[in-house]
């Protein structure tokens, strides 16, 4: 299983500290999602912890055309690529594009996702993230809430056979949990535990899938280099 996490310096802590962390929770993998840590050697870390550590990027822009433009750099330069939601434009956009690998945060704001988004979604191959972080750390009137989007979320996901991850988005090592505490909370939401472990697997699955376009045996997306270009 893996987590995806927000390192520093949008988050409190390095690479390498959740990665040491995340061995110890029994983690296979970490993804870290925020381009501001390309300085980092993910090999080096993982030699180091034991542990899996993948390349990822989360586009923030406040518009689908803003968007579009970052796509063609950062698919080539990360091996996970997300976009963030949060209204109807960013969500539509994001689950119609096949080179998006997740949508982080789609109910978030004045966002929303209905039968249309999840349809999409599965189409085209599209992660929706269920982030758990809301019900592990919010309290009250907006934990409530947040438990309200994420169990029609997940009903929309199942109905559709959209494809989903599940994390915690954890911004420091302290707010790691292990894989049962995400089973847990995962549970409140209305996911069995081997729904939670398989959308934790997911982010694994989406890294060796990636790896494995991004490698040599692969002239482009979808096409596999053949005897022939290999010969040539």
């Amino acid at each position: 299983m893996y987590e995806a996490v927000y390192a520093t310096p949008e988050g409190r802590s390095t690479p390498a500290r959740f990665a040491h962390t995340a061995h110890e929770y029994g983690f296979e993998g970490l993804v870290v999602r925020n381009a501001d840590v390309r300085e980092d050697d993910p090999e080096a870390i993982a030699e180091a912890y034991g542990i899996d550590v993948v390349s990822g990027t989360e586009i923030r822009v406040e518009d689908p055309q803003r968007a579009s433009g970052y796509l063609g750099n950062r698919r080539e330069q990360y091996t996970i690529l997300a976009i963030r939601g949060g209204t109807a434009e960013l969500n539509r956009f994001a689950v119609e594009q096949e080179r998006i690998d997740v949508l982080v945060k789609p109910m978030a704001g004045e966002g929303d996702f209905n039968h249309v988004l999840a349809k999409a979604a599965a189409r085209n191959g599209v992660r929706v993230e269920f982030d758990l972080s809301t019900v592990l750390r919010l309290e009250g009137g907006p934990r409530v809430q947040a438990l309200s989007d994420m169990r029609k979320l997940r009903e929309l996901v199942e109905q559709y056979d959209a494809p989903y991850v599940v994390s915690g988005a954890p911004q420091s090592h302290l707010q790691l949990r292990g894989p049962r505490e995400l089973i847990a909370a995962g549970e409140r939401v209305g996911f069995s535990a081997e729904g939670v472990e398989r959308g934790l697997r997911e982010w694994g699955r989406l890294a060796e899938r990636n790896r494995e376009i991004g490698s040599e045996s692969f002239i482009e997306p979808g096409v596999r280099r053949g005897r022939y270009e290999e010969n040539g």
